[in-house]
């Protein structure tokens, strides 16, 4: 099928979200179960401080622990509310910020940053005009602050004024409530809210049960479960997740042309994100290019960044390494796709 086209489905009893374009699988959001989901919000309190670190351990709710990076000013035994970024590598404390935000499709509540911001990406001055509007229609709370985000563009007026209404309500409701035991207030997001914030271009919906099988989304998953990845002519690459980085591998396959190396490490470029992005790969990140010229680094360093440019996933480009490989560091939003849904 041609087009965009969301399906909204359960997976092996979990809570599942695909995007589709062109047929092609894009993105894919598979409900964890018991780990908290990023975007949680707790009241902790903290536990001891890291010395060296600069950070702060804090307890959670049901004996769980938590990692604030910066926790310059704070002392046992203080409560504190934080928000998870992350999924935390087996057996670790969860990453938090105490930097909360509240984040819809359309609006961002900032509690301690107070103004008011269009993003970027909207240059027509007549629709930031119009988005502006409608902020001071709402008139956030005292103290907060407001991003709008780019898919304003395309909401209409009611539905963003909702929209920021609800997202203050939220924000003001939460941070009142401070002080106390550790609580959890508010869940992030499962795959189908996901969908609804985050993939906000024009699409159909599917929300019909059976439609991953039906739209083909499950036979695309069945390859997820193997490391080769398919690239342009003969080329591949093998995406590998160990203990301790993820290993990427580029070959040229059976083109033994001149070029055959450049054009593989390219087209690995370009698959890379969604690659990674399917699987649910973060963290270190380490690509074994096909052997080229050190005078085409520019062009594969140029490649990566247009290619995670436009992946929603934080990811820095860290550099080359004395062996010619290529590092990266990408921030883990969700975990590894778990076999039994494959």
């Amino acid at each position: 099928m041609k087009g965009r086209m969301i399906v909204l489905d359960h997976v092996a009893g979990r809570e599942a979200a695909a995007l589709m374009i062109d047929g092609k699988l894009q993105d894919l959001l598979i409900d964890d179960e018991g780990a908290p989901r990023p975007g949680s919000i707790f009241r902790a309190v903290c536990d001891r401080p890291l010395k060296g670190q600069g950070g702060m351990m804090l307890r959670l709710p049901e004996g769980e622990t938590a990692f604030l990076r910066q926790g310059k000013g704070l002392a046992p035994g203080q409560a504190i509310l934080v928000q998870v970024t992350g999924y935390a590598d087996g057996g670790k404390a969860i990453p938090v910020t105490d930097r909360v935000l509240f984040k819809s499709r359309y609006a961002i509540v900032t509690p301690g940053k107070p103004g008011i911001n269009v993003s970027r990406s909207i240059k027509d001055d007549d629709a930031r005009e119009r988005i502006l509007a409608c902020a001071h229609e709402v008139e956030v709370s005292d103290g907060f602050g407001l991003i709008l985000r780019s898919s304003c563009e395309n909401g209409s007026d009611d539905d963003i004024i909702e929209d920021i209404a609800a997202m203050d309500a939220m924000a003001s409701a939460i941070m009142a409530d401070a002080t106390g035991d550790p609580e959890a207030l508010t869940d992030g997001d499962g795959p189908h809210g996901l969908a609804w914030r985050e993939w906000v271009e024009p699409a159909t919906v599917v929300t019909d049960a059976g439609g991953f099988e039906d739209h083909g989304v499950l036979d695309q998953m069945a390859t997820l479960g193997q490391p080769r990845v398919a690239l342009e002519a003969s080329a591949f690459m093998y995406v590998e997740p160990t203990r301790a980085l993820v290993a990427v591998d580029v070959n040229t396959g059976g083109d033994t042309s001149p070029a055959s190396t450049l054009k593989a490490n390219l087209a690995a470029c370009k698959a890379l994100p969604r690659a990674l992005r399917l699987r649910g790969l973060g963290g270190q990140i380490v690509i074994d290019l096909a052997p080229m010229s050190k005078a085409h680094r520019k062009q594969i360093e140029s490649a990566l960044r247009s290619a995670f440019k436009a992946d929603g996933i934080d990811t820095a480009l860290v550099g080359w390494t004395p062996l010619g490989h290529y590092e990266l560091q990408r921030k883990r939003e969700r975990l590894p796709v778990p076999l039994e849904v494959l």
